[in-house]
């Protein structure tokens, strides 16, 4: 990725908006161009704040850059987009814990329509867990790789939550699993039955190729997916890359699959199949309800797409 300049930036916001581009690019499939237009938004009102942090940012100097870029005669497209940039990187900050509280929550800007969040069928799931079984050269790849996709589905887990999972949380066939969540917050979200027998075969090669490297005077990984990585886990961009990879064994195109779309379809069969938001909000680890709310919207849009497609009634203009 061609990183933003960072001239002129102090090192803690350079910092946020490196960490914050990096999420966006491995997390949410962000484009290249997205990348650079966010960090060009948030270097621009870095400049707006000199020297002053971001973890001080008030709701008031948000509103005063915003006034300024009117002042300045930028379009109401223009503001609107950098006020995006700037929601959500507080609201980025404030689920890895680096805020207590989140200034731009409540800021509206210019009327922007609202980007619903796109998901996949269910078929298409199924297709990319059937994909994923036979995905890799060993039979210890093909299970990780298996054990990745159906522990995300099944859990809608964050792809940075699912790669730095430790093992101690998968031991004794657990019917549940504890995420550890942004900022540290802890939540307990449910294994379905193929998860867990796919869980409990990974674990048992897993734990062979362990006591084989022990033997060797290699030390234990603490993680449920131990890679020679820096952060000794699989990485948040190889589990991208091979999400992509399984998605071509299946059929689907590469470009409608990330890990977060799988955290959509998770959320949206879930509210589909009749759960309850605030049981999909604990399951997602949301902070605010205003979040998880976004699916009762997709829903509202995939009934009117089955109204106007089947109802007699409905117009064939």
């Amino acid at each position: 990725m061609t990183e933003p300049s960072t001239i002129g930036l102090t090192q803690d916001q350079a910092r946020w908006i490196s960490t914050f581009l990096e999420a966006q690019a491995a997390e949410l499939d962000a484009s290249q161009n997205t990348l650079l237009a966010y960090g060009r938004d948030l270097k621009a009102f870095a400049d707006f704040l000199g020297t002053d942090g971001f973890d001080t940012v008030s709701r008031d100097r948000i509103e005063g850059f915003l006034i300024d870029c009117e002042a300045e005669g930028l379009a109401a497209s223009t503001r609107a987009r950098r006020l995006s940039a700037i929601k959500q990187l507080f609201r980025f900050a404030h689920e890895e814990g680096w805020r207590e509280s989140n200034p731009s929550l409540k800021i509206k800007g210019p009327g922007r329509a609202k980007t619903l969040p796109r998901t996949l069928s269910v078929e298409q799931v199924e297709a990319l867990l059937t994909a994923a079984r036979t995905q890799g050269r060993r039979e210890e790849d093909r299970l990780r790789n298996s054990c990745l996709m159906e522990l995300l589905y099944a859990t809608g887990m964050r792809v940075s939550e699912l790669v730095s999972l430790p093992v101690s949380a998968a031991r004794g066939d657990p019917r549940m699993l504890l995420v550890r969540g942004k900022g540290g917050k802890e939540r307990m979200v449910p294994l379905s039955p193929p998860a867990r027998a796919t869980l409990a075969g990974w674990l048992k090669l897993r734990d062979e190729a362990e006591d084989a490297a022990r033997a060797k005077g290699k030390p234990p990984s603490r993680f449920l997916f131990p890679t020679g990585s820096g952060q000794g886990h699989l990485t948040r961009h190889r589990f991208y890359a091979l999400i992509k990879e399984i998605a071509v064994s299946a059929g689907v195109s590469p470009g409608d699959v990330t890990p977060h779309r799988l955290r959509h379809a998770f959320a949206t069969h879930l509210l589909a199949n009749g759960a309850d938001l605030r049981a999909i909000q604990t399951l997602l680890g949301h902070a605010d309800i205003s979040t998880t709310e976004i699916y009762t919207h997709v829903m509202d849009e995939r009934l009117k797409e089955l109204v106007l497609e089947h109802h007699p009634l409905a117009s064939k203009d």
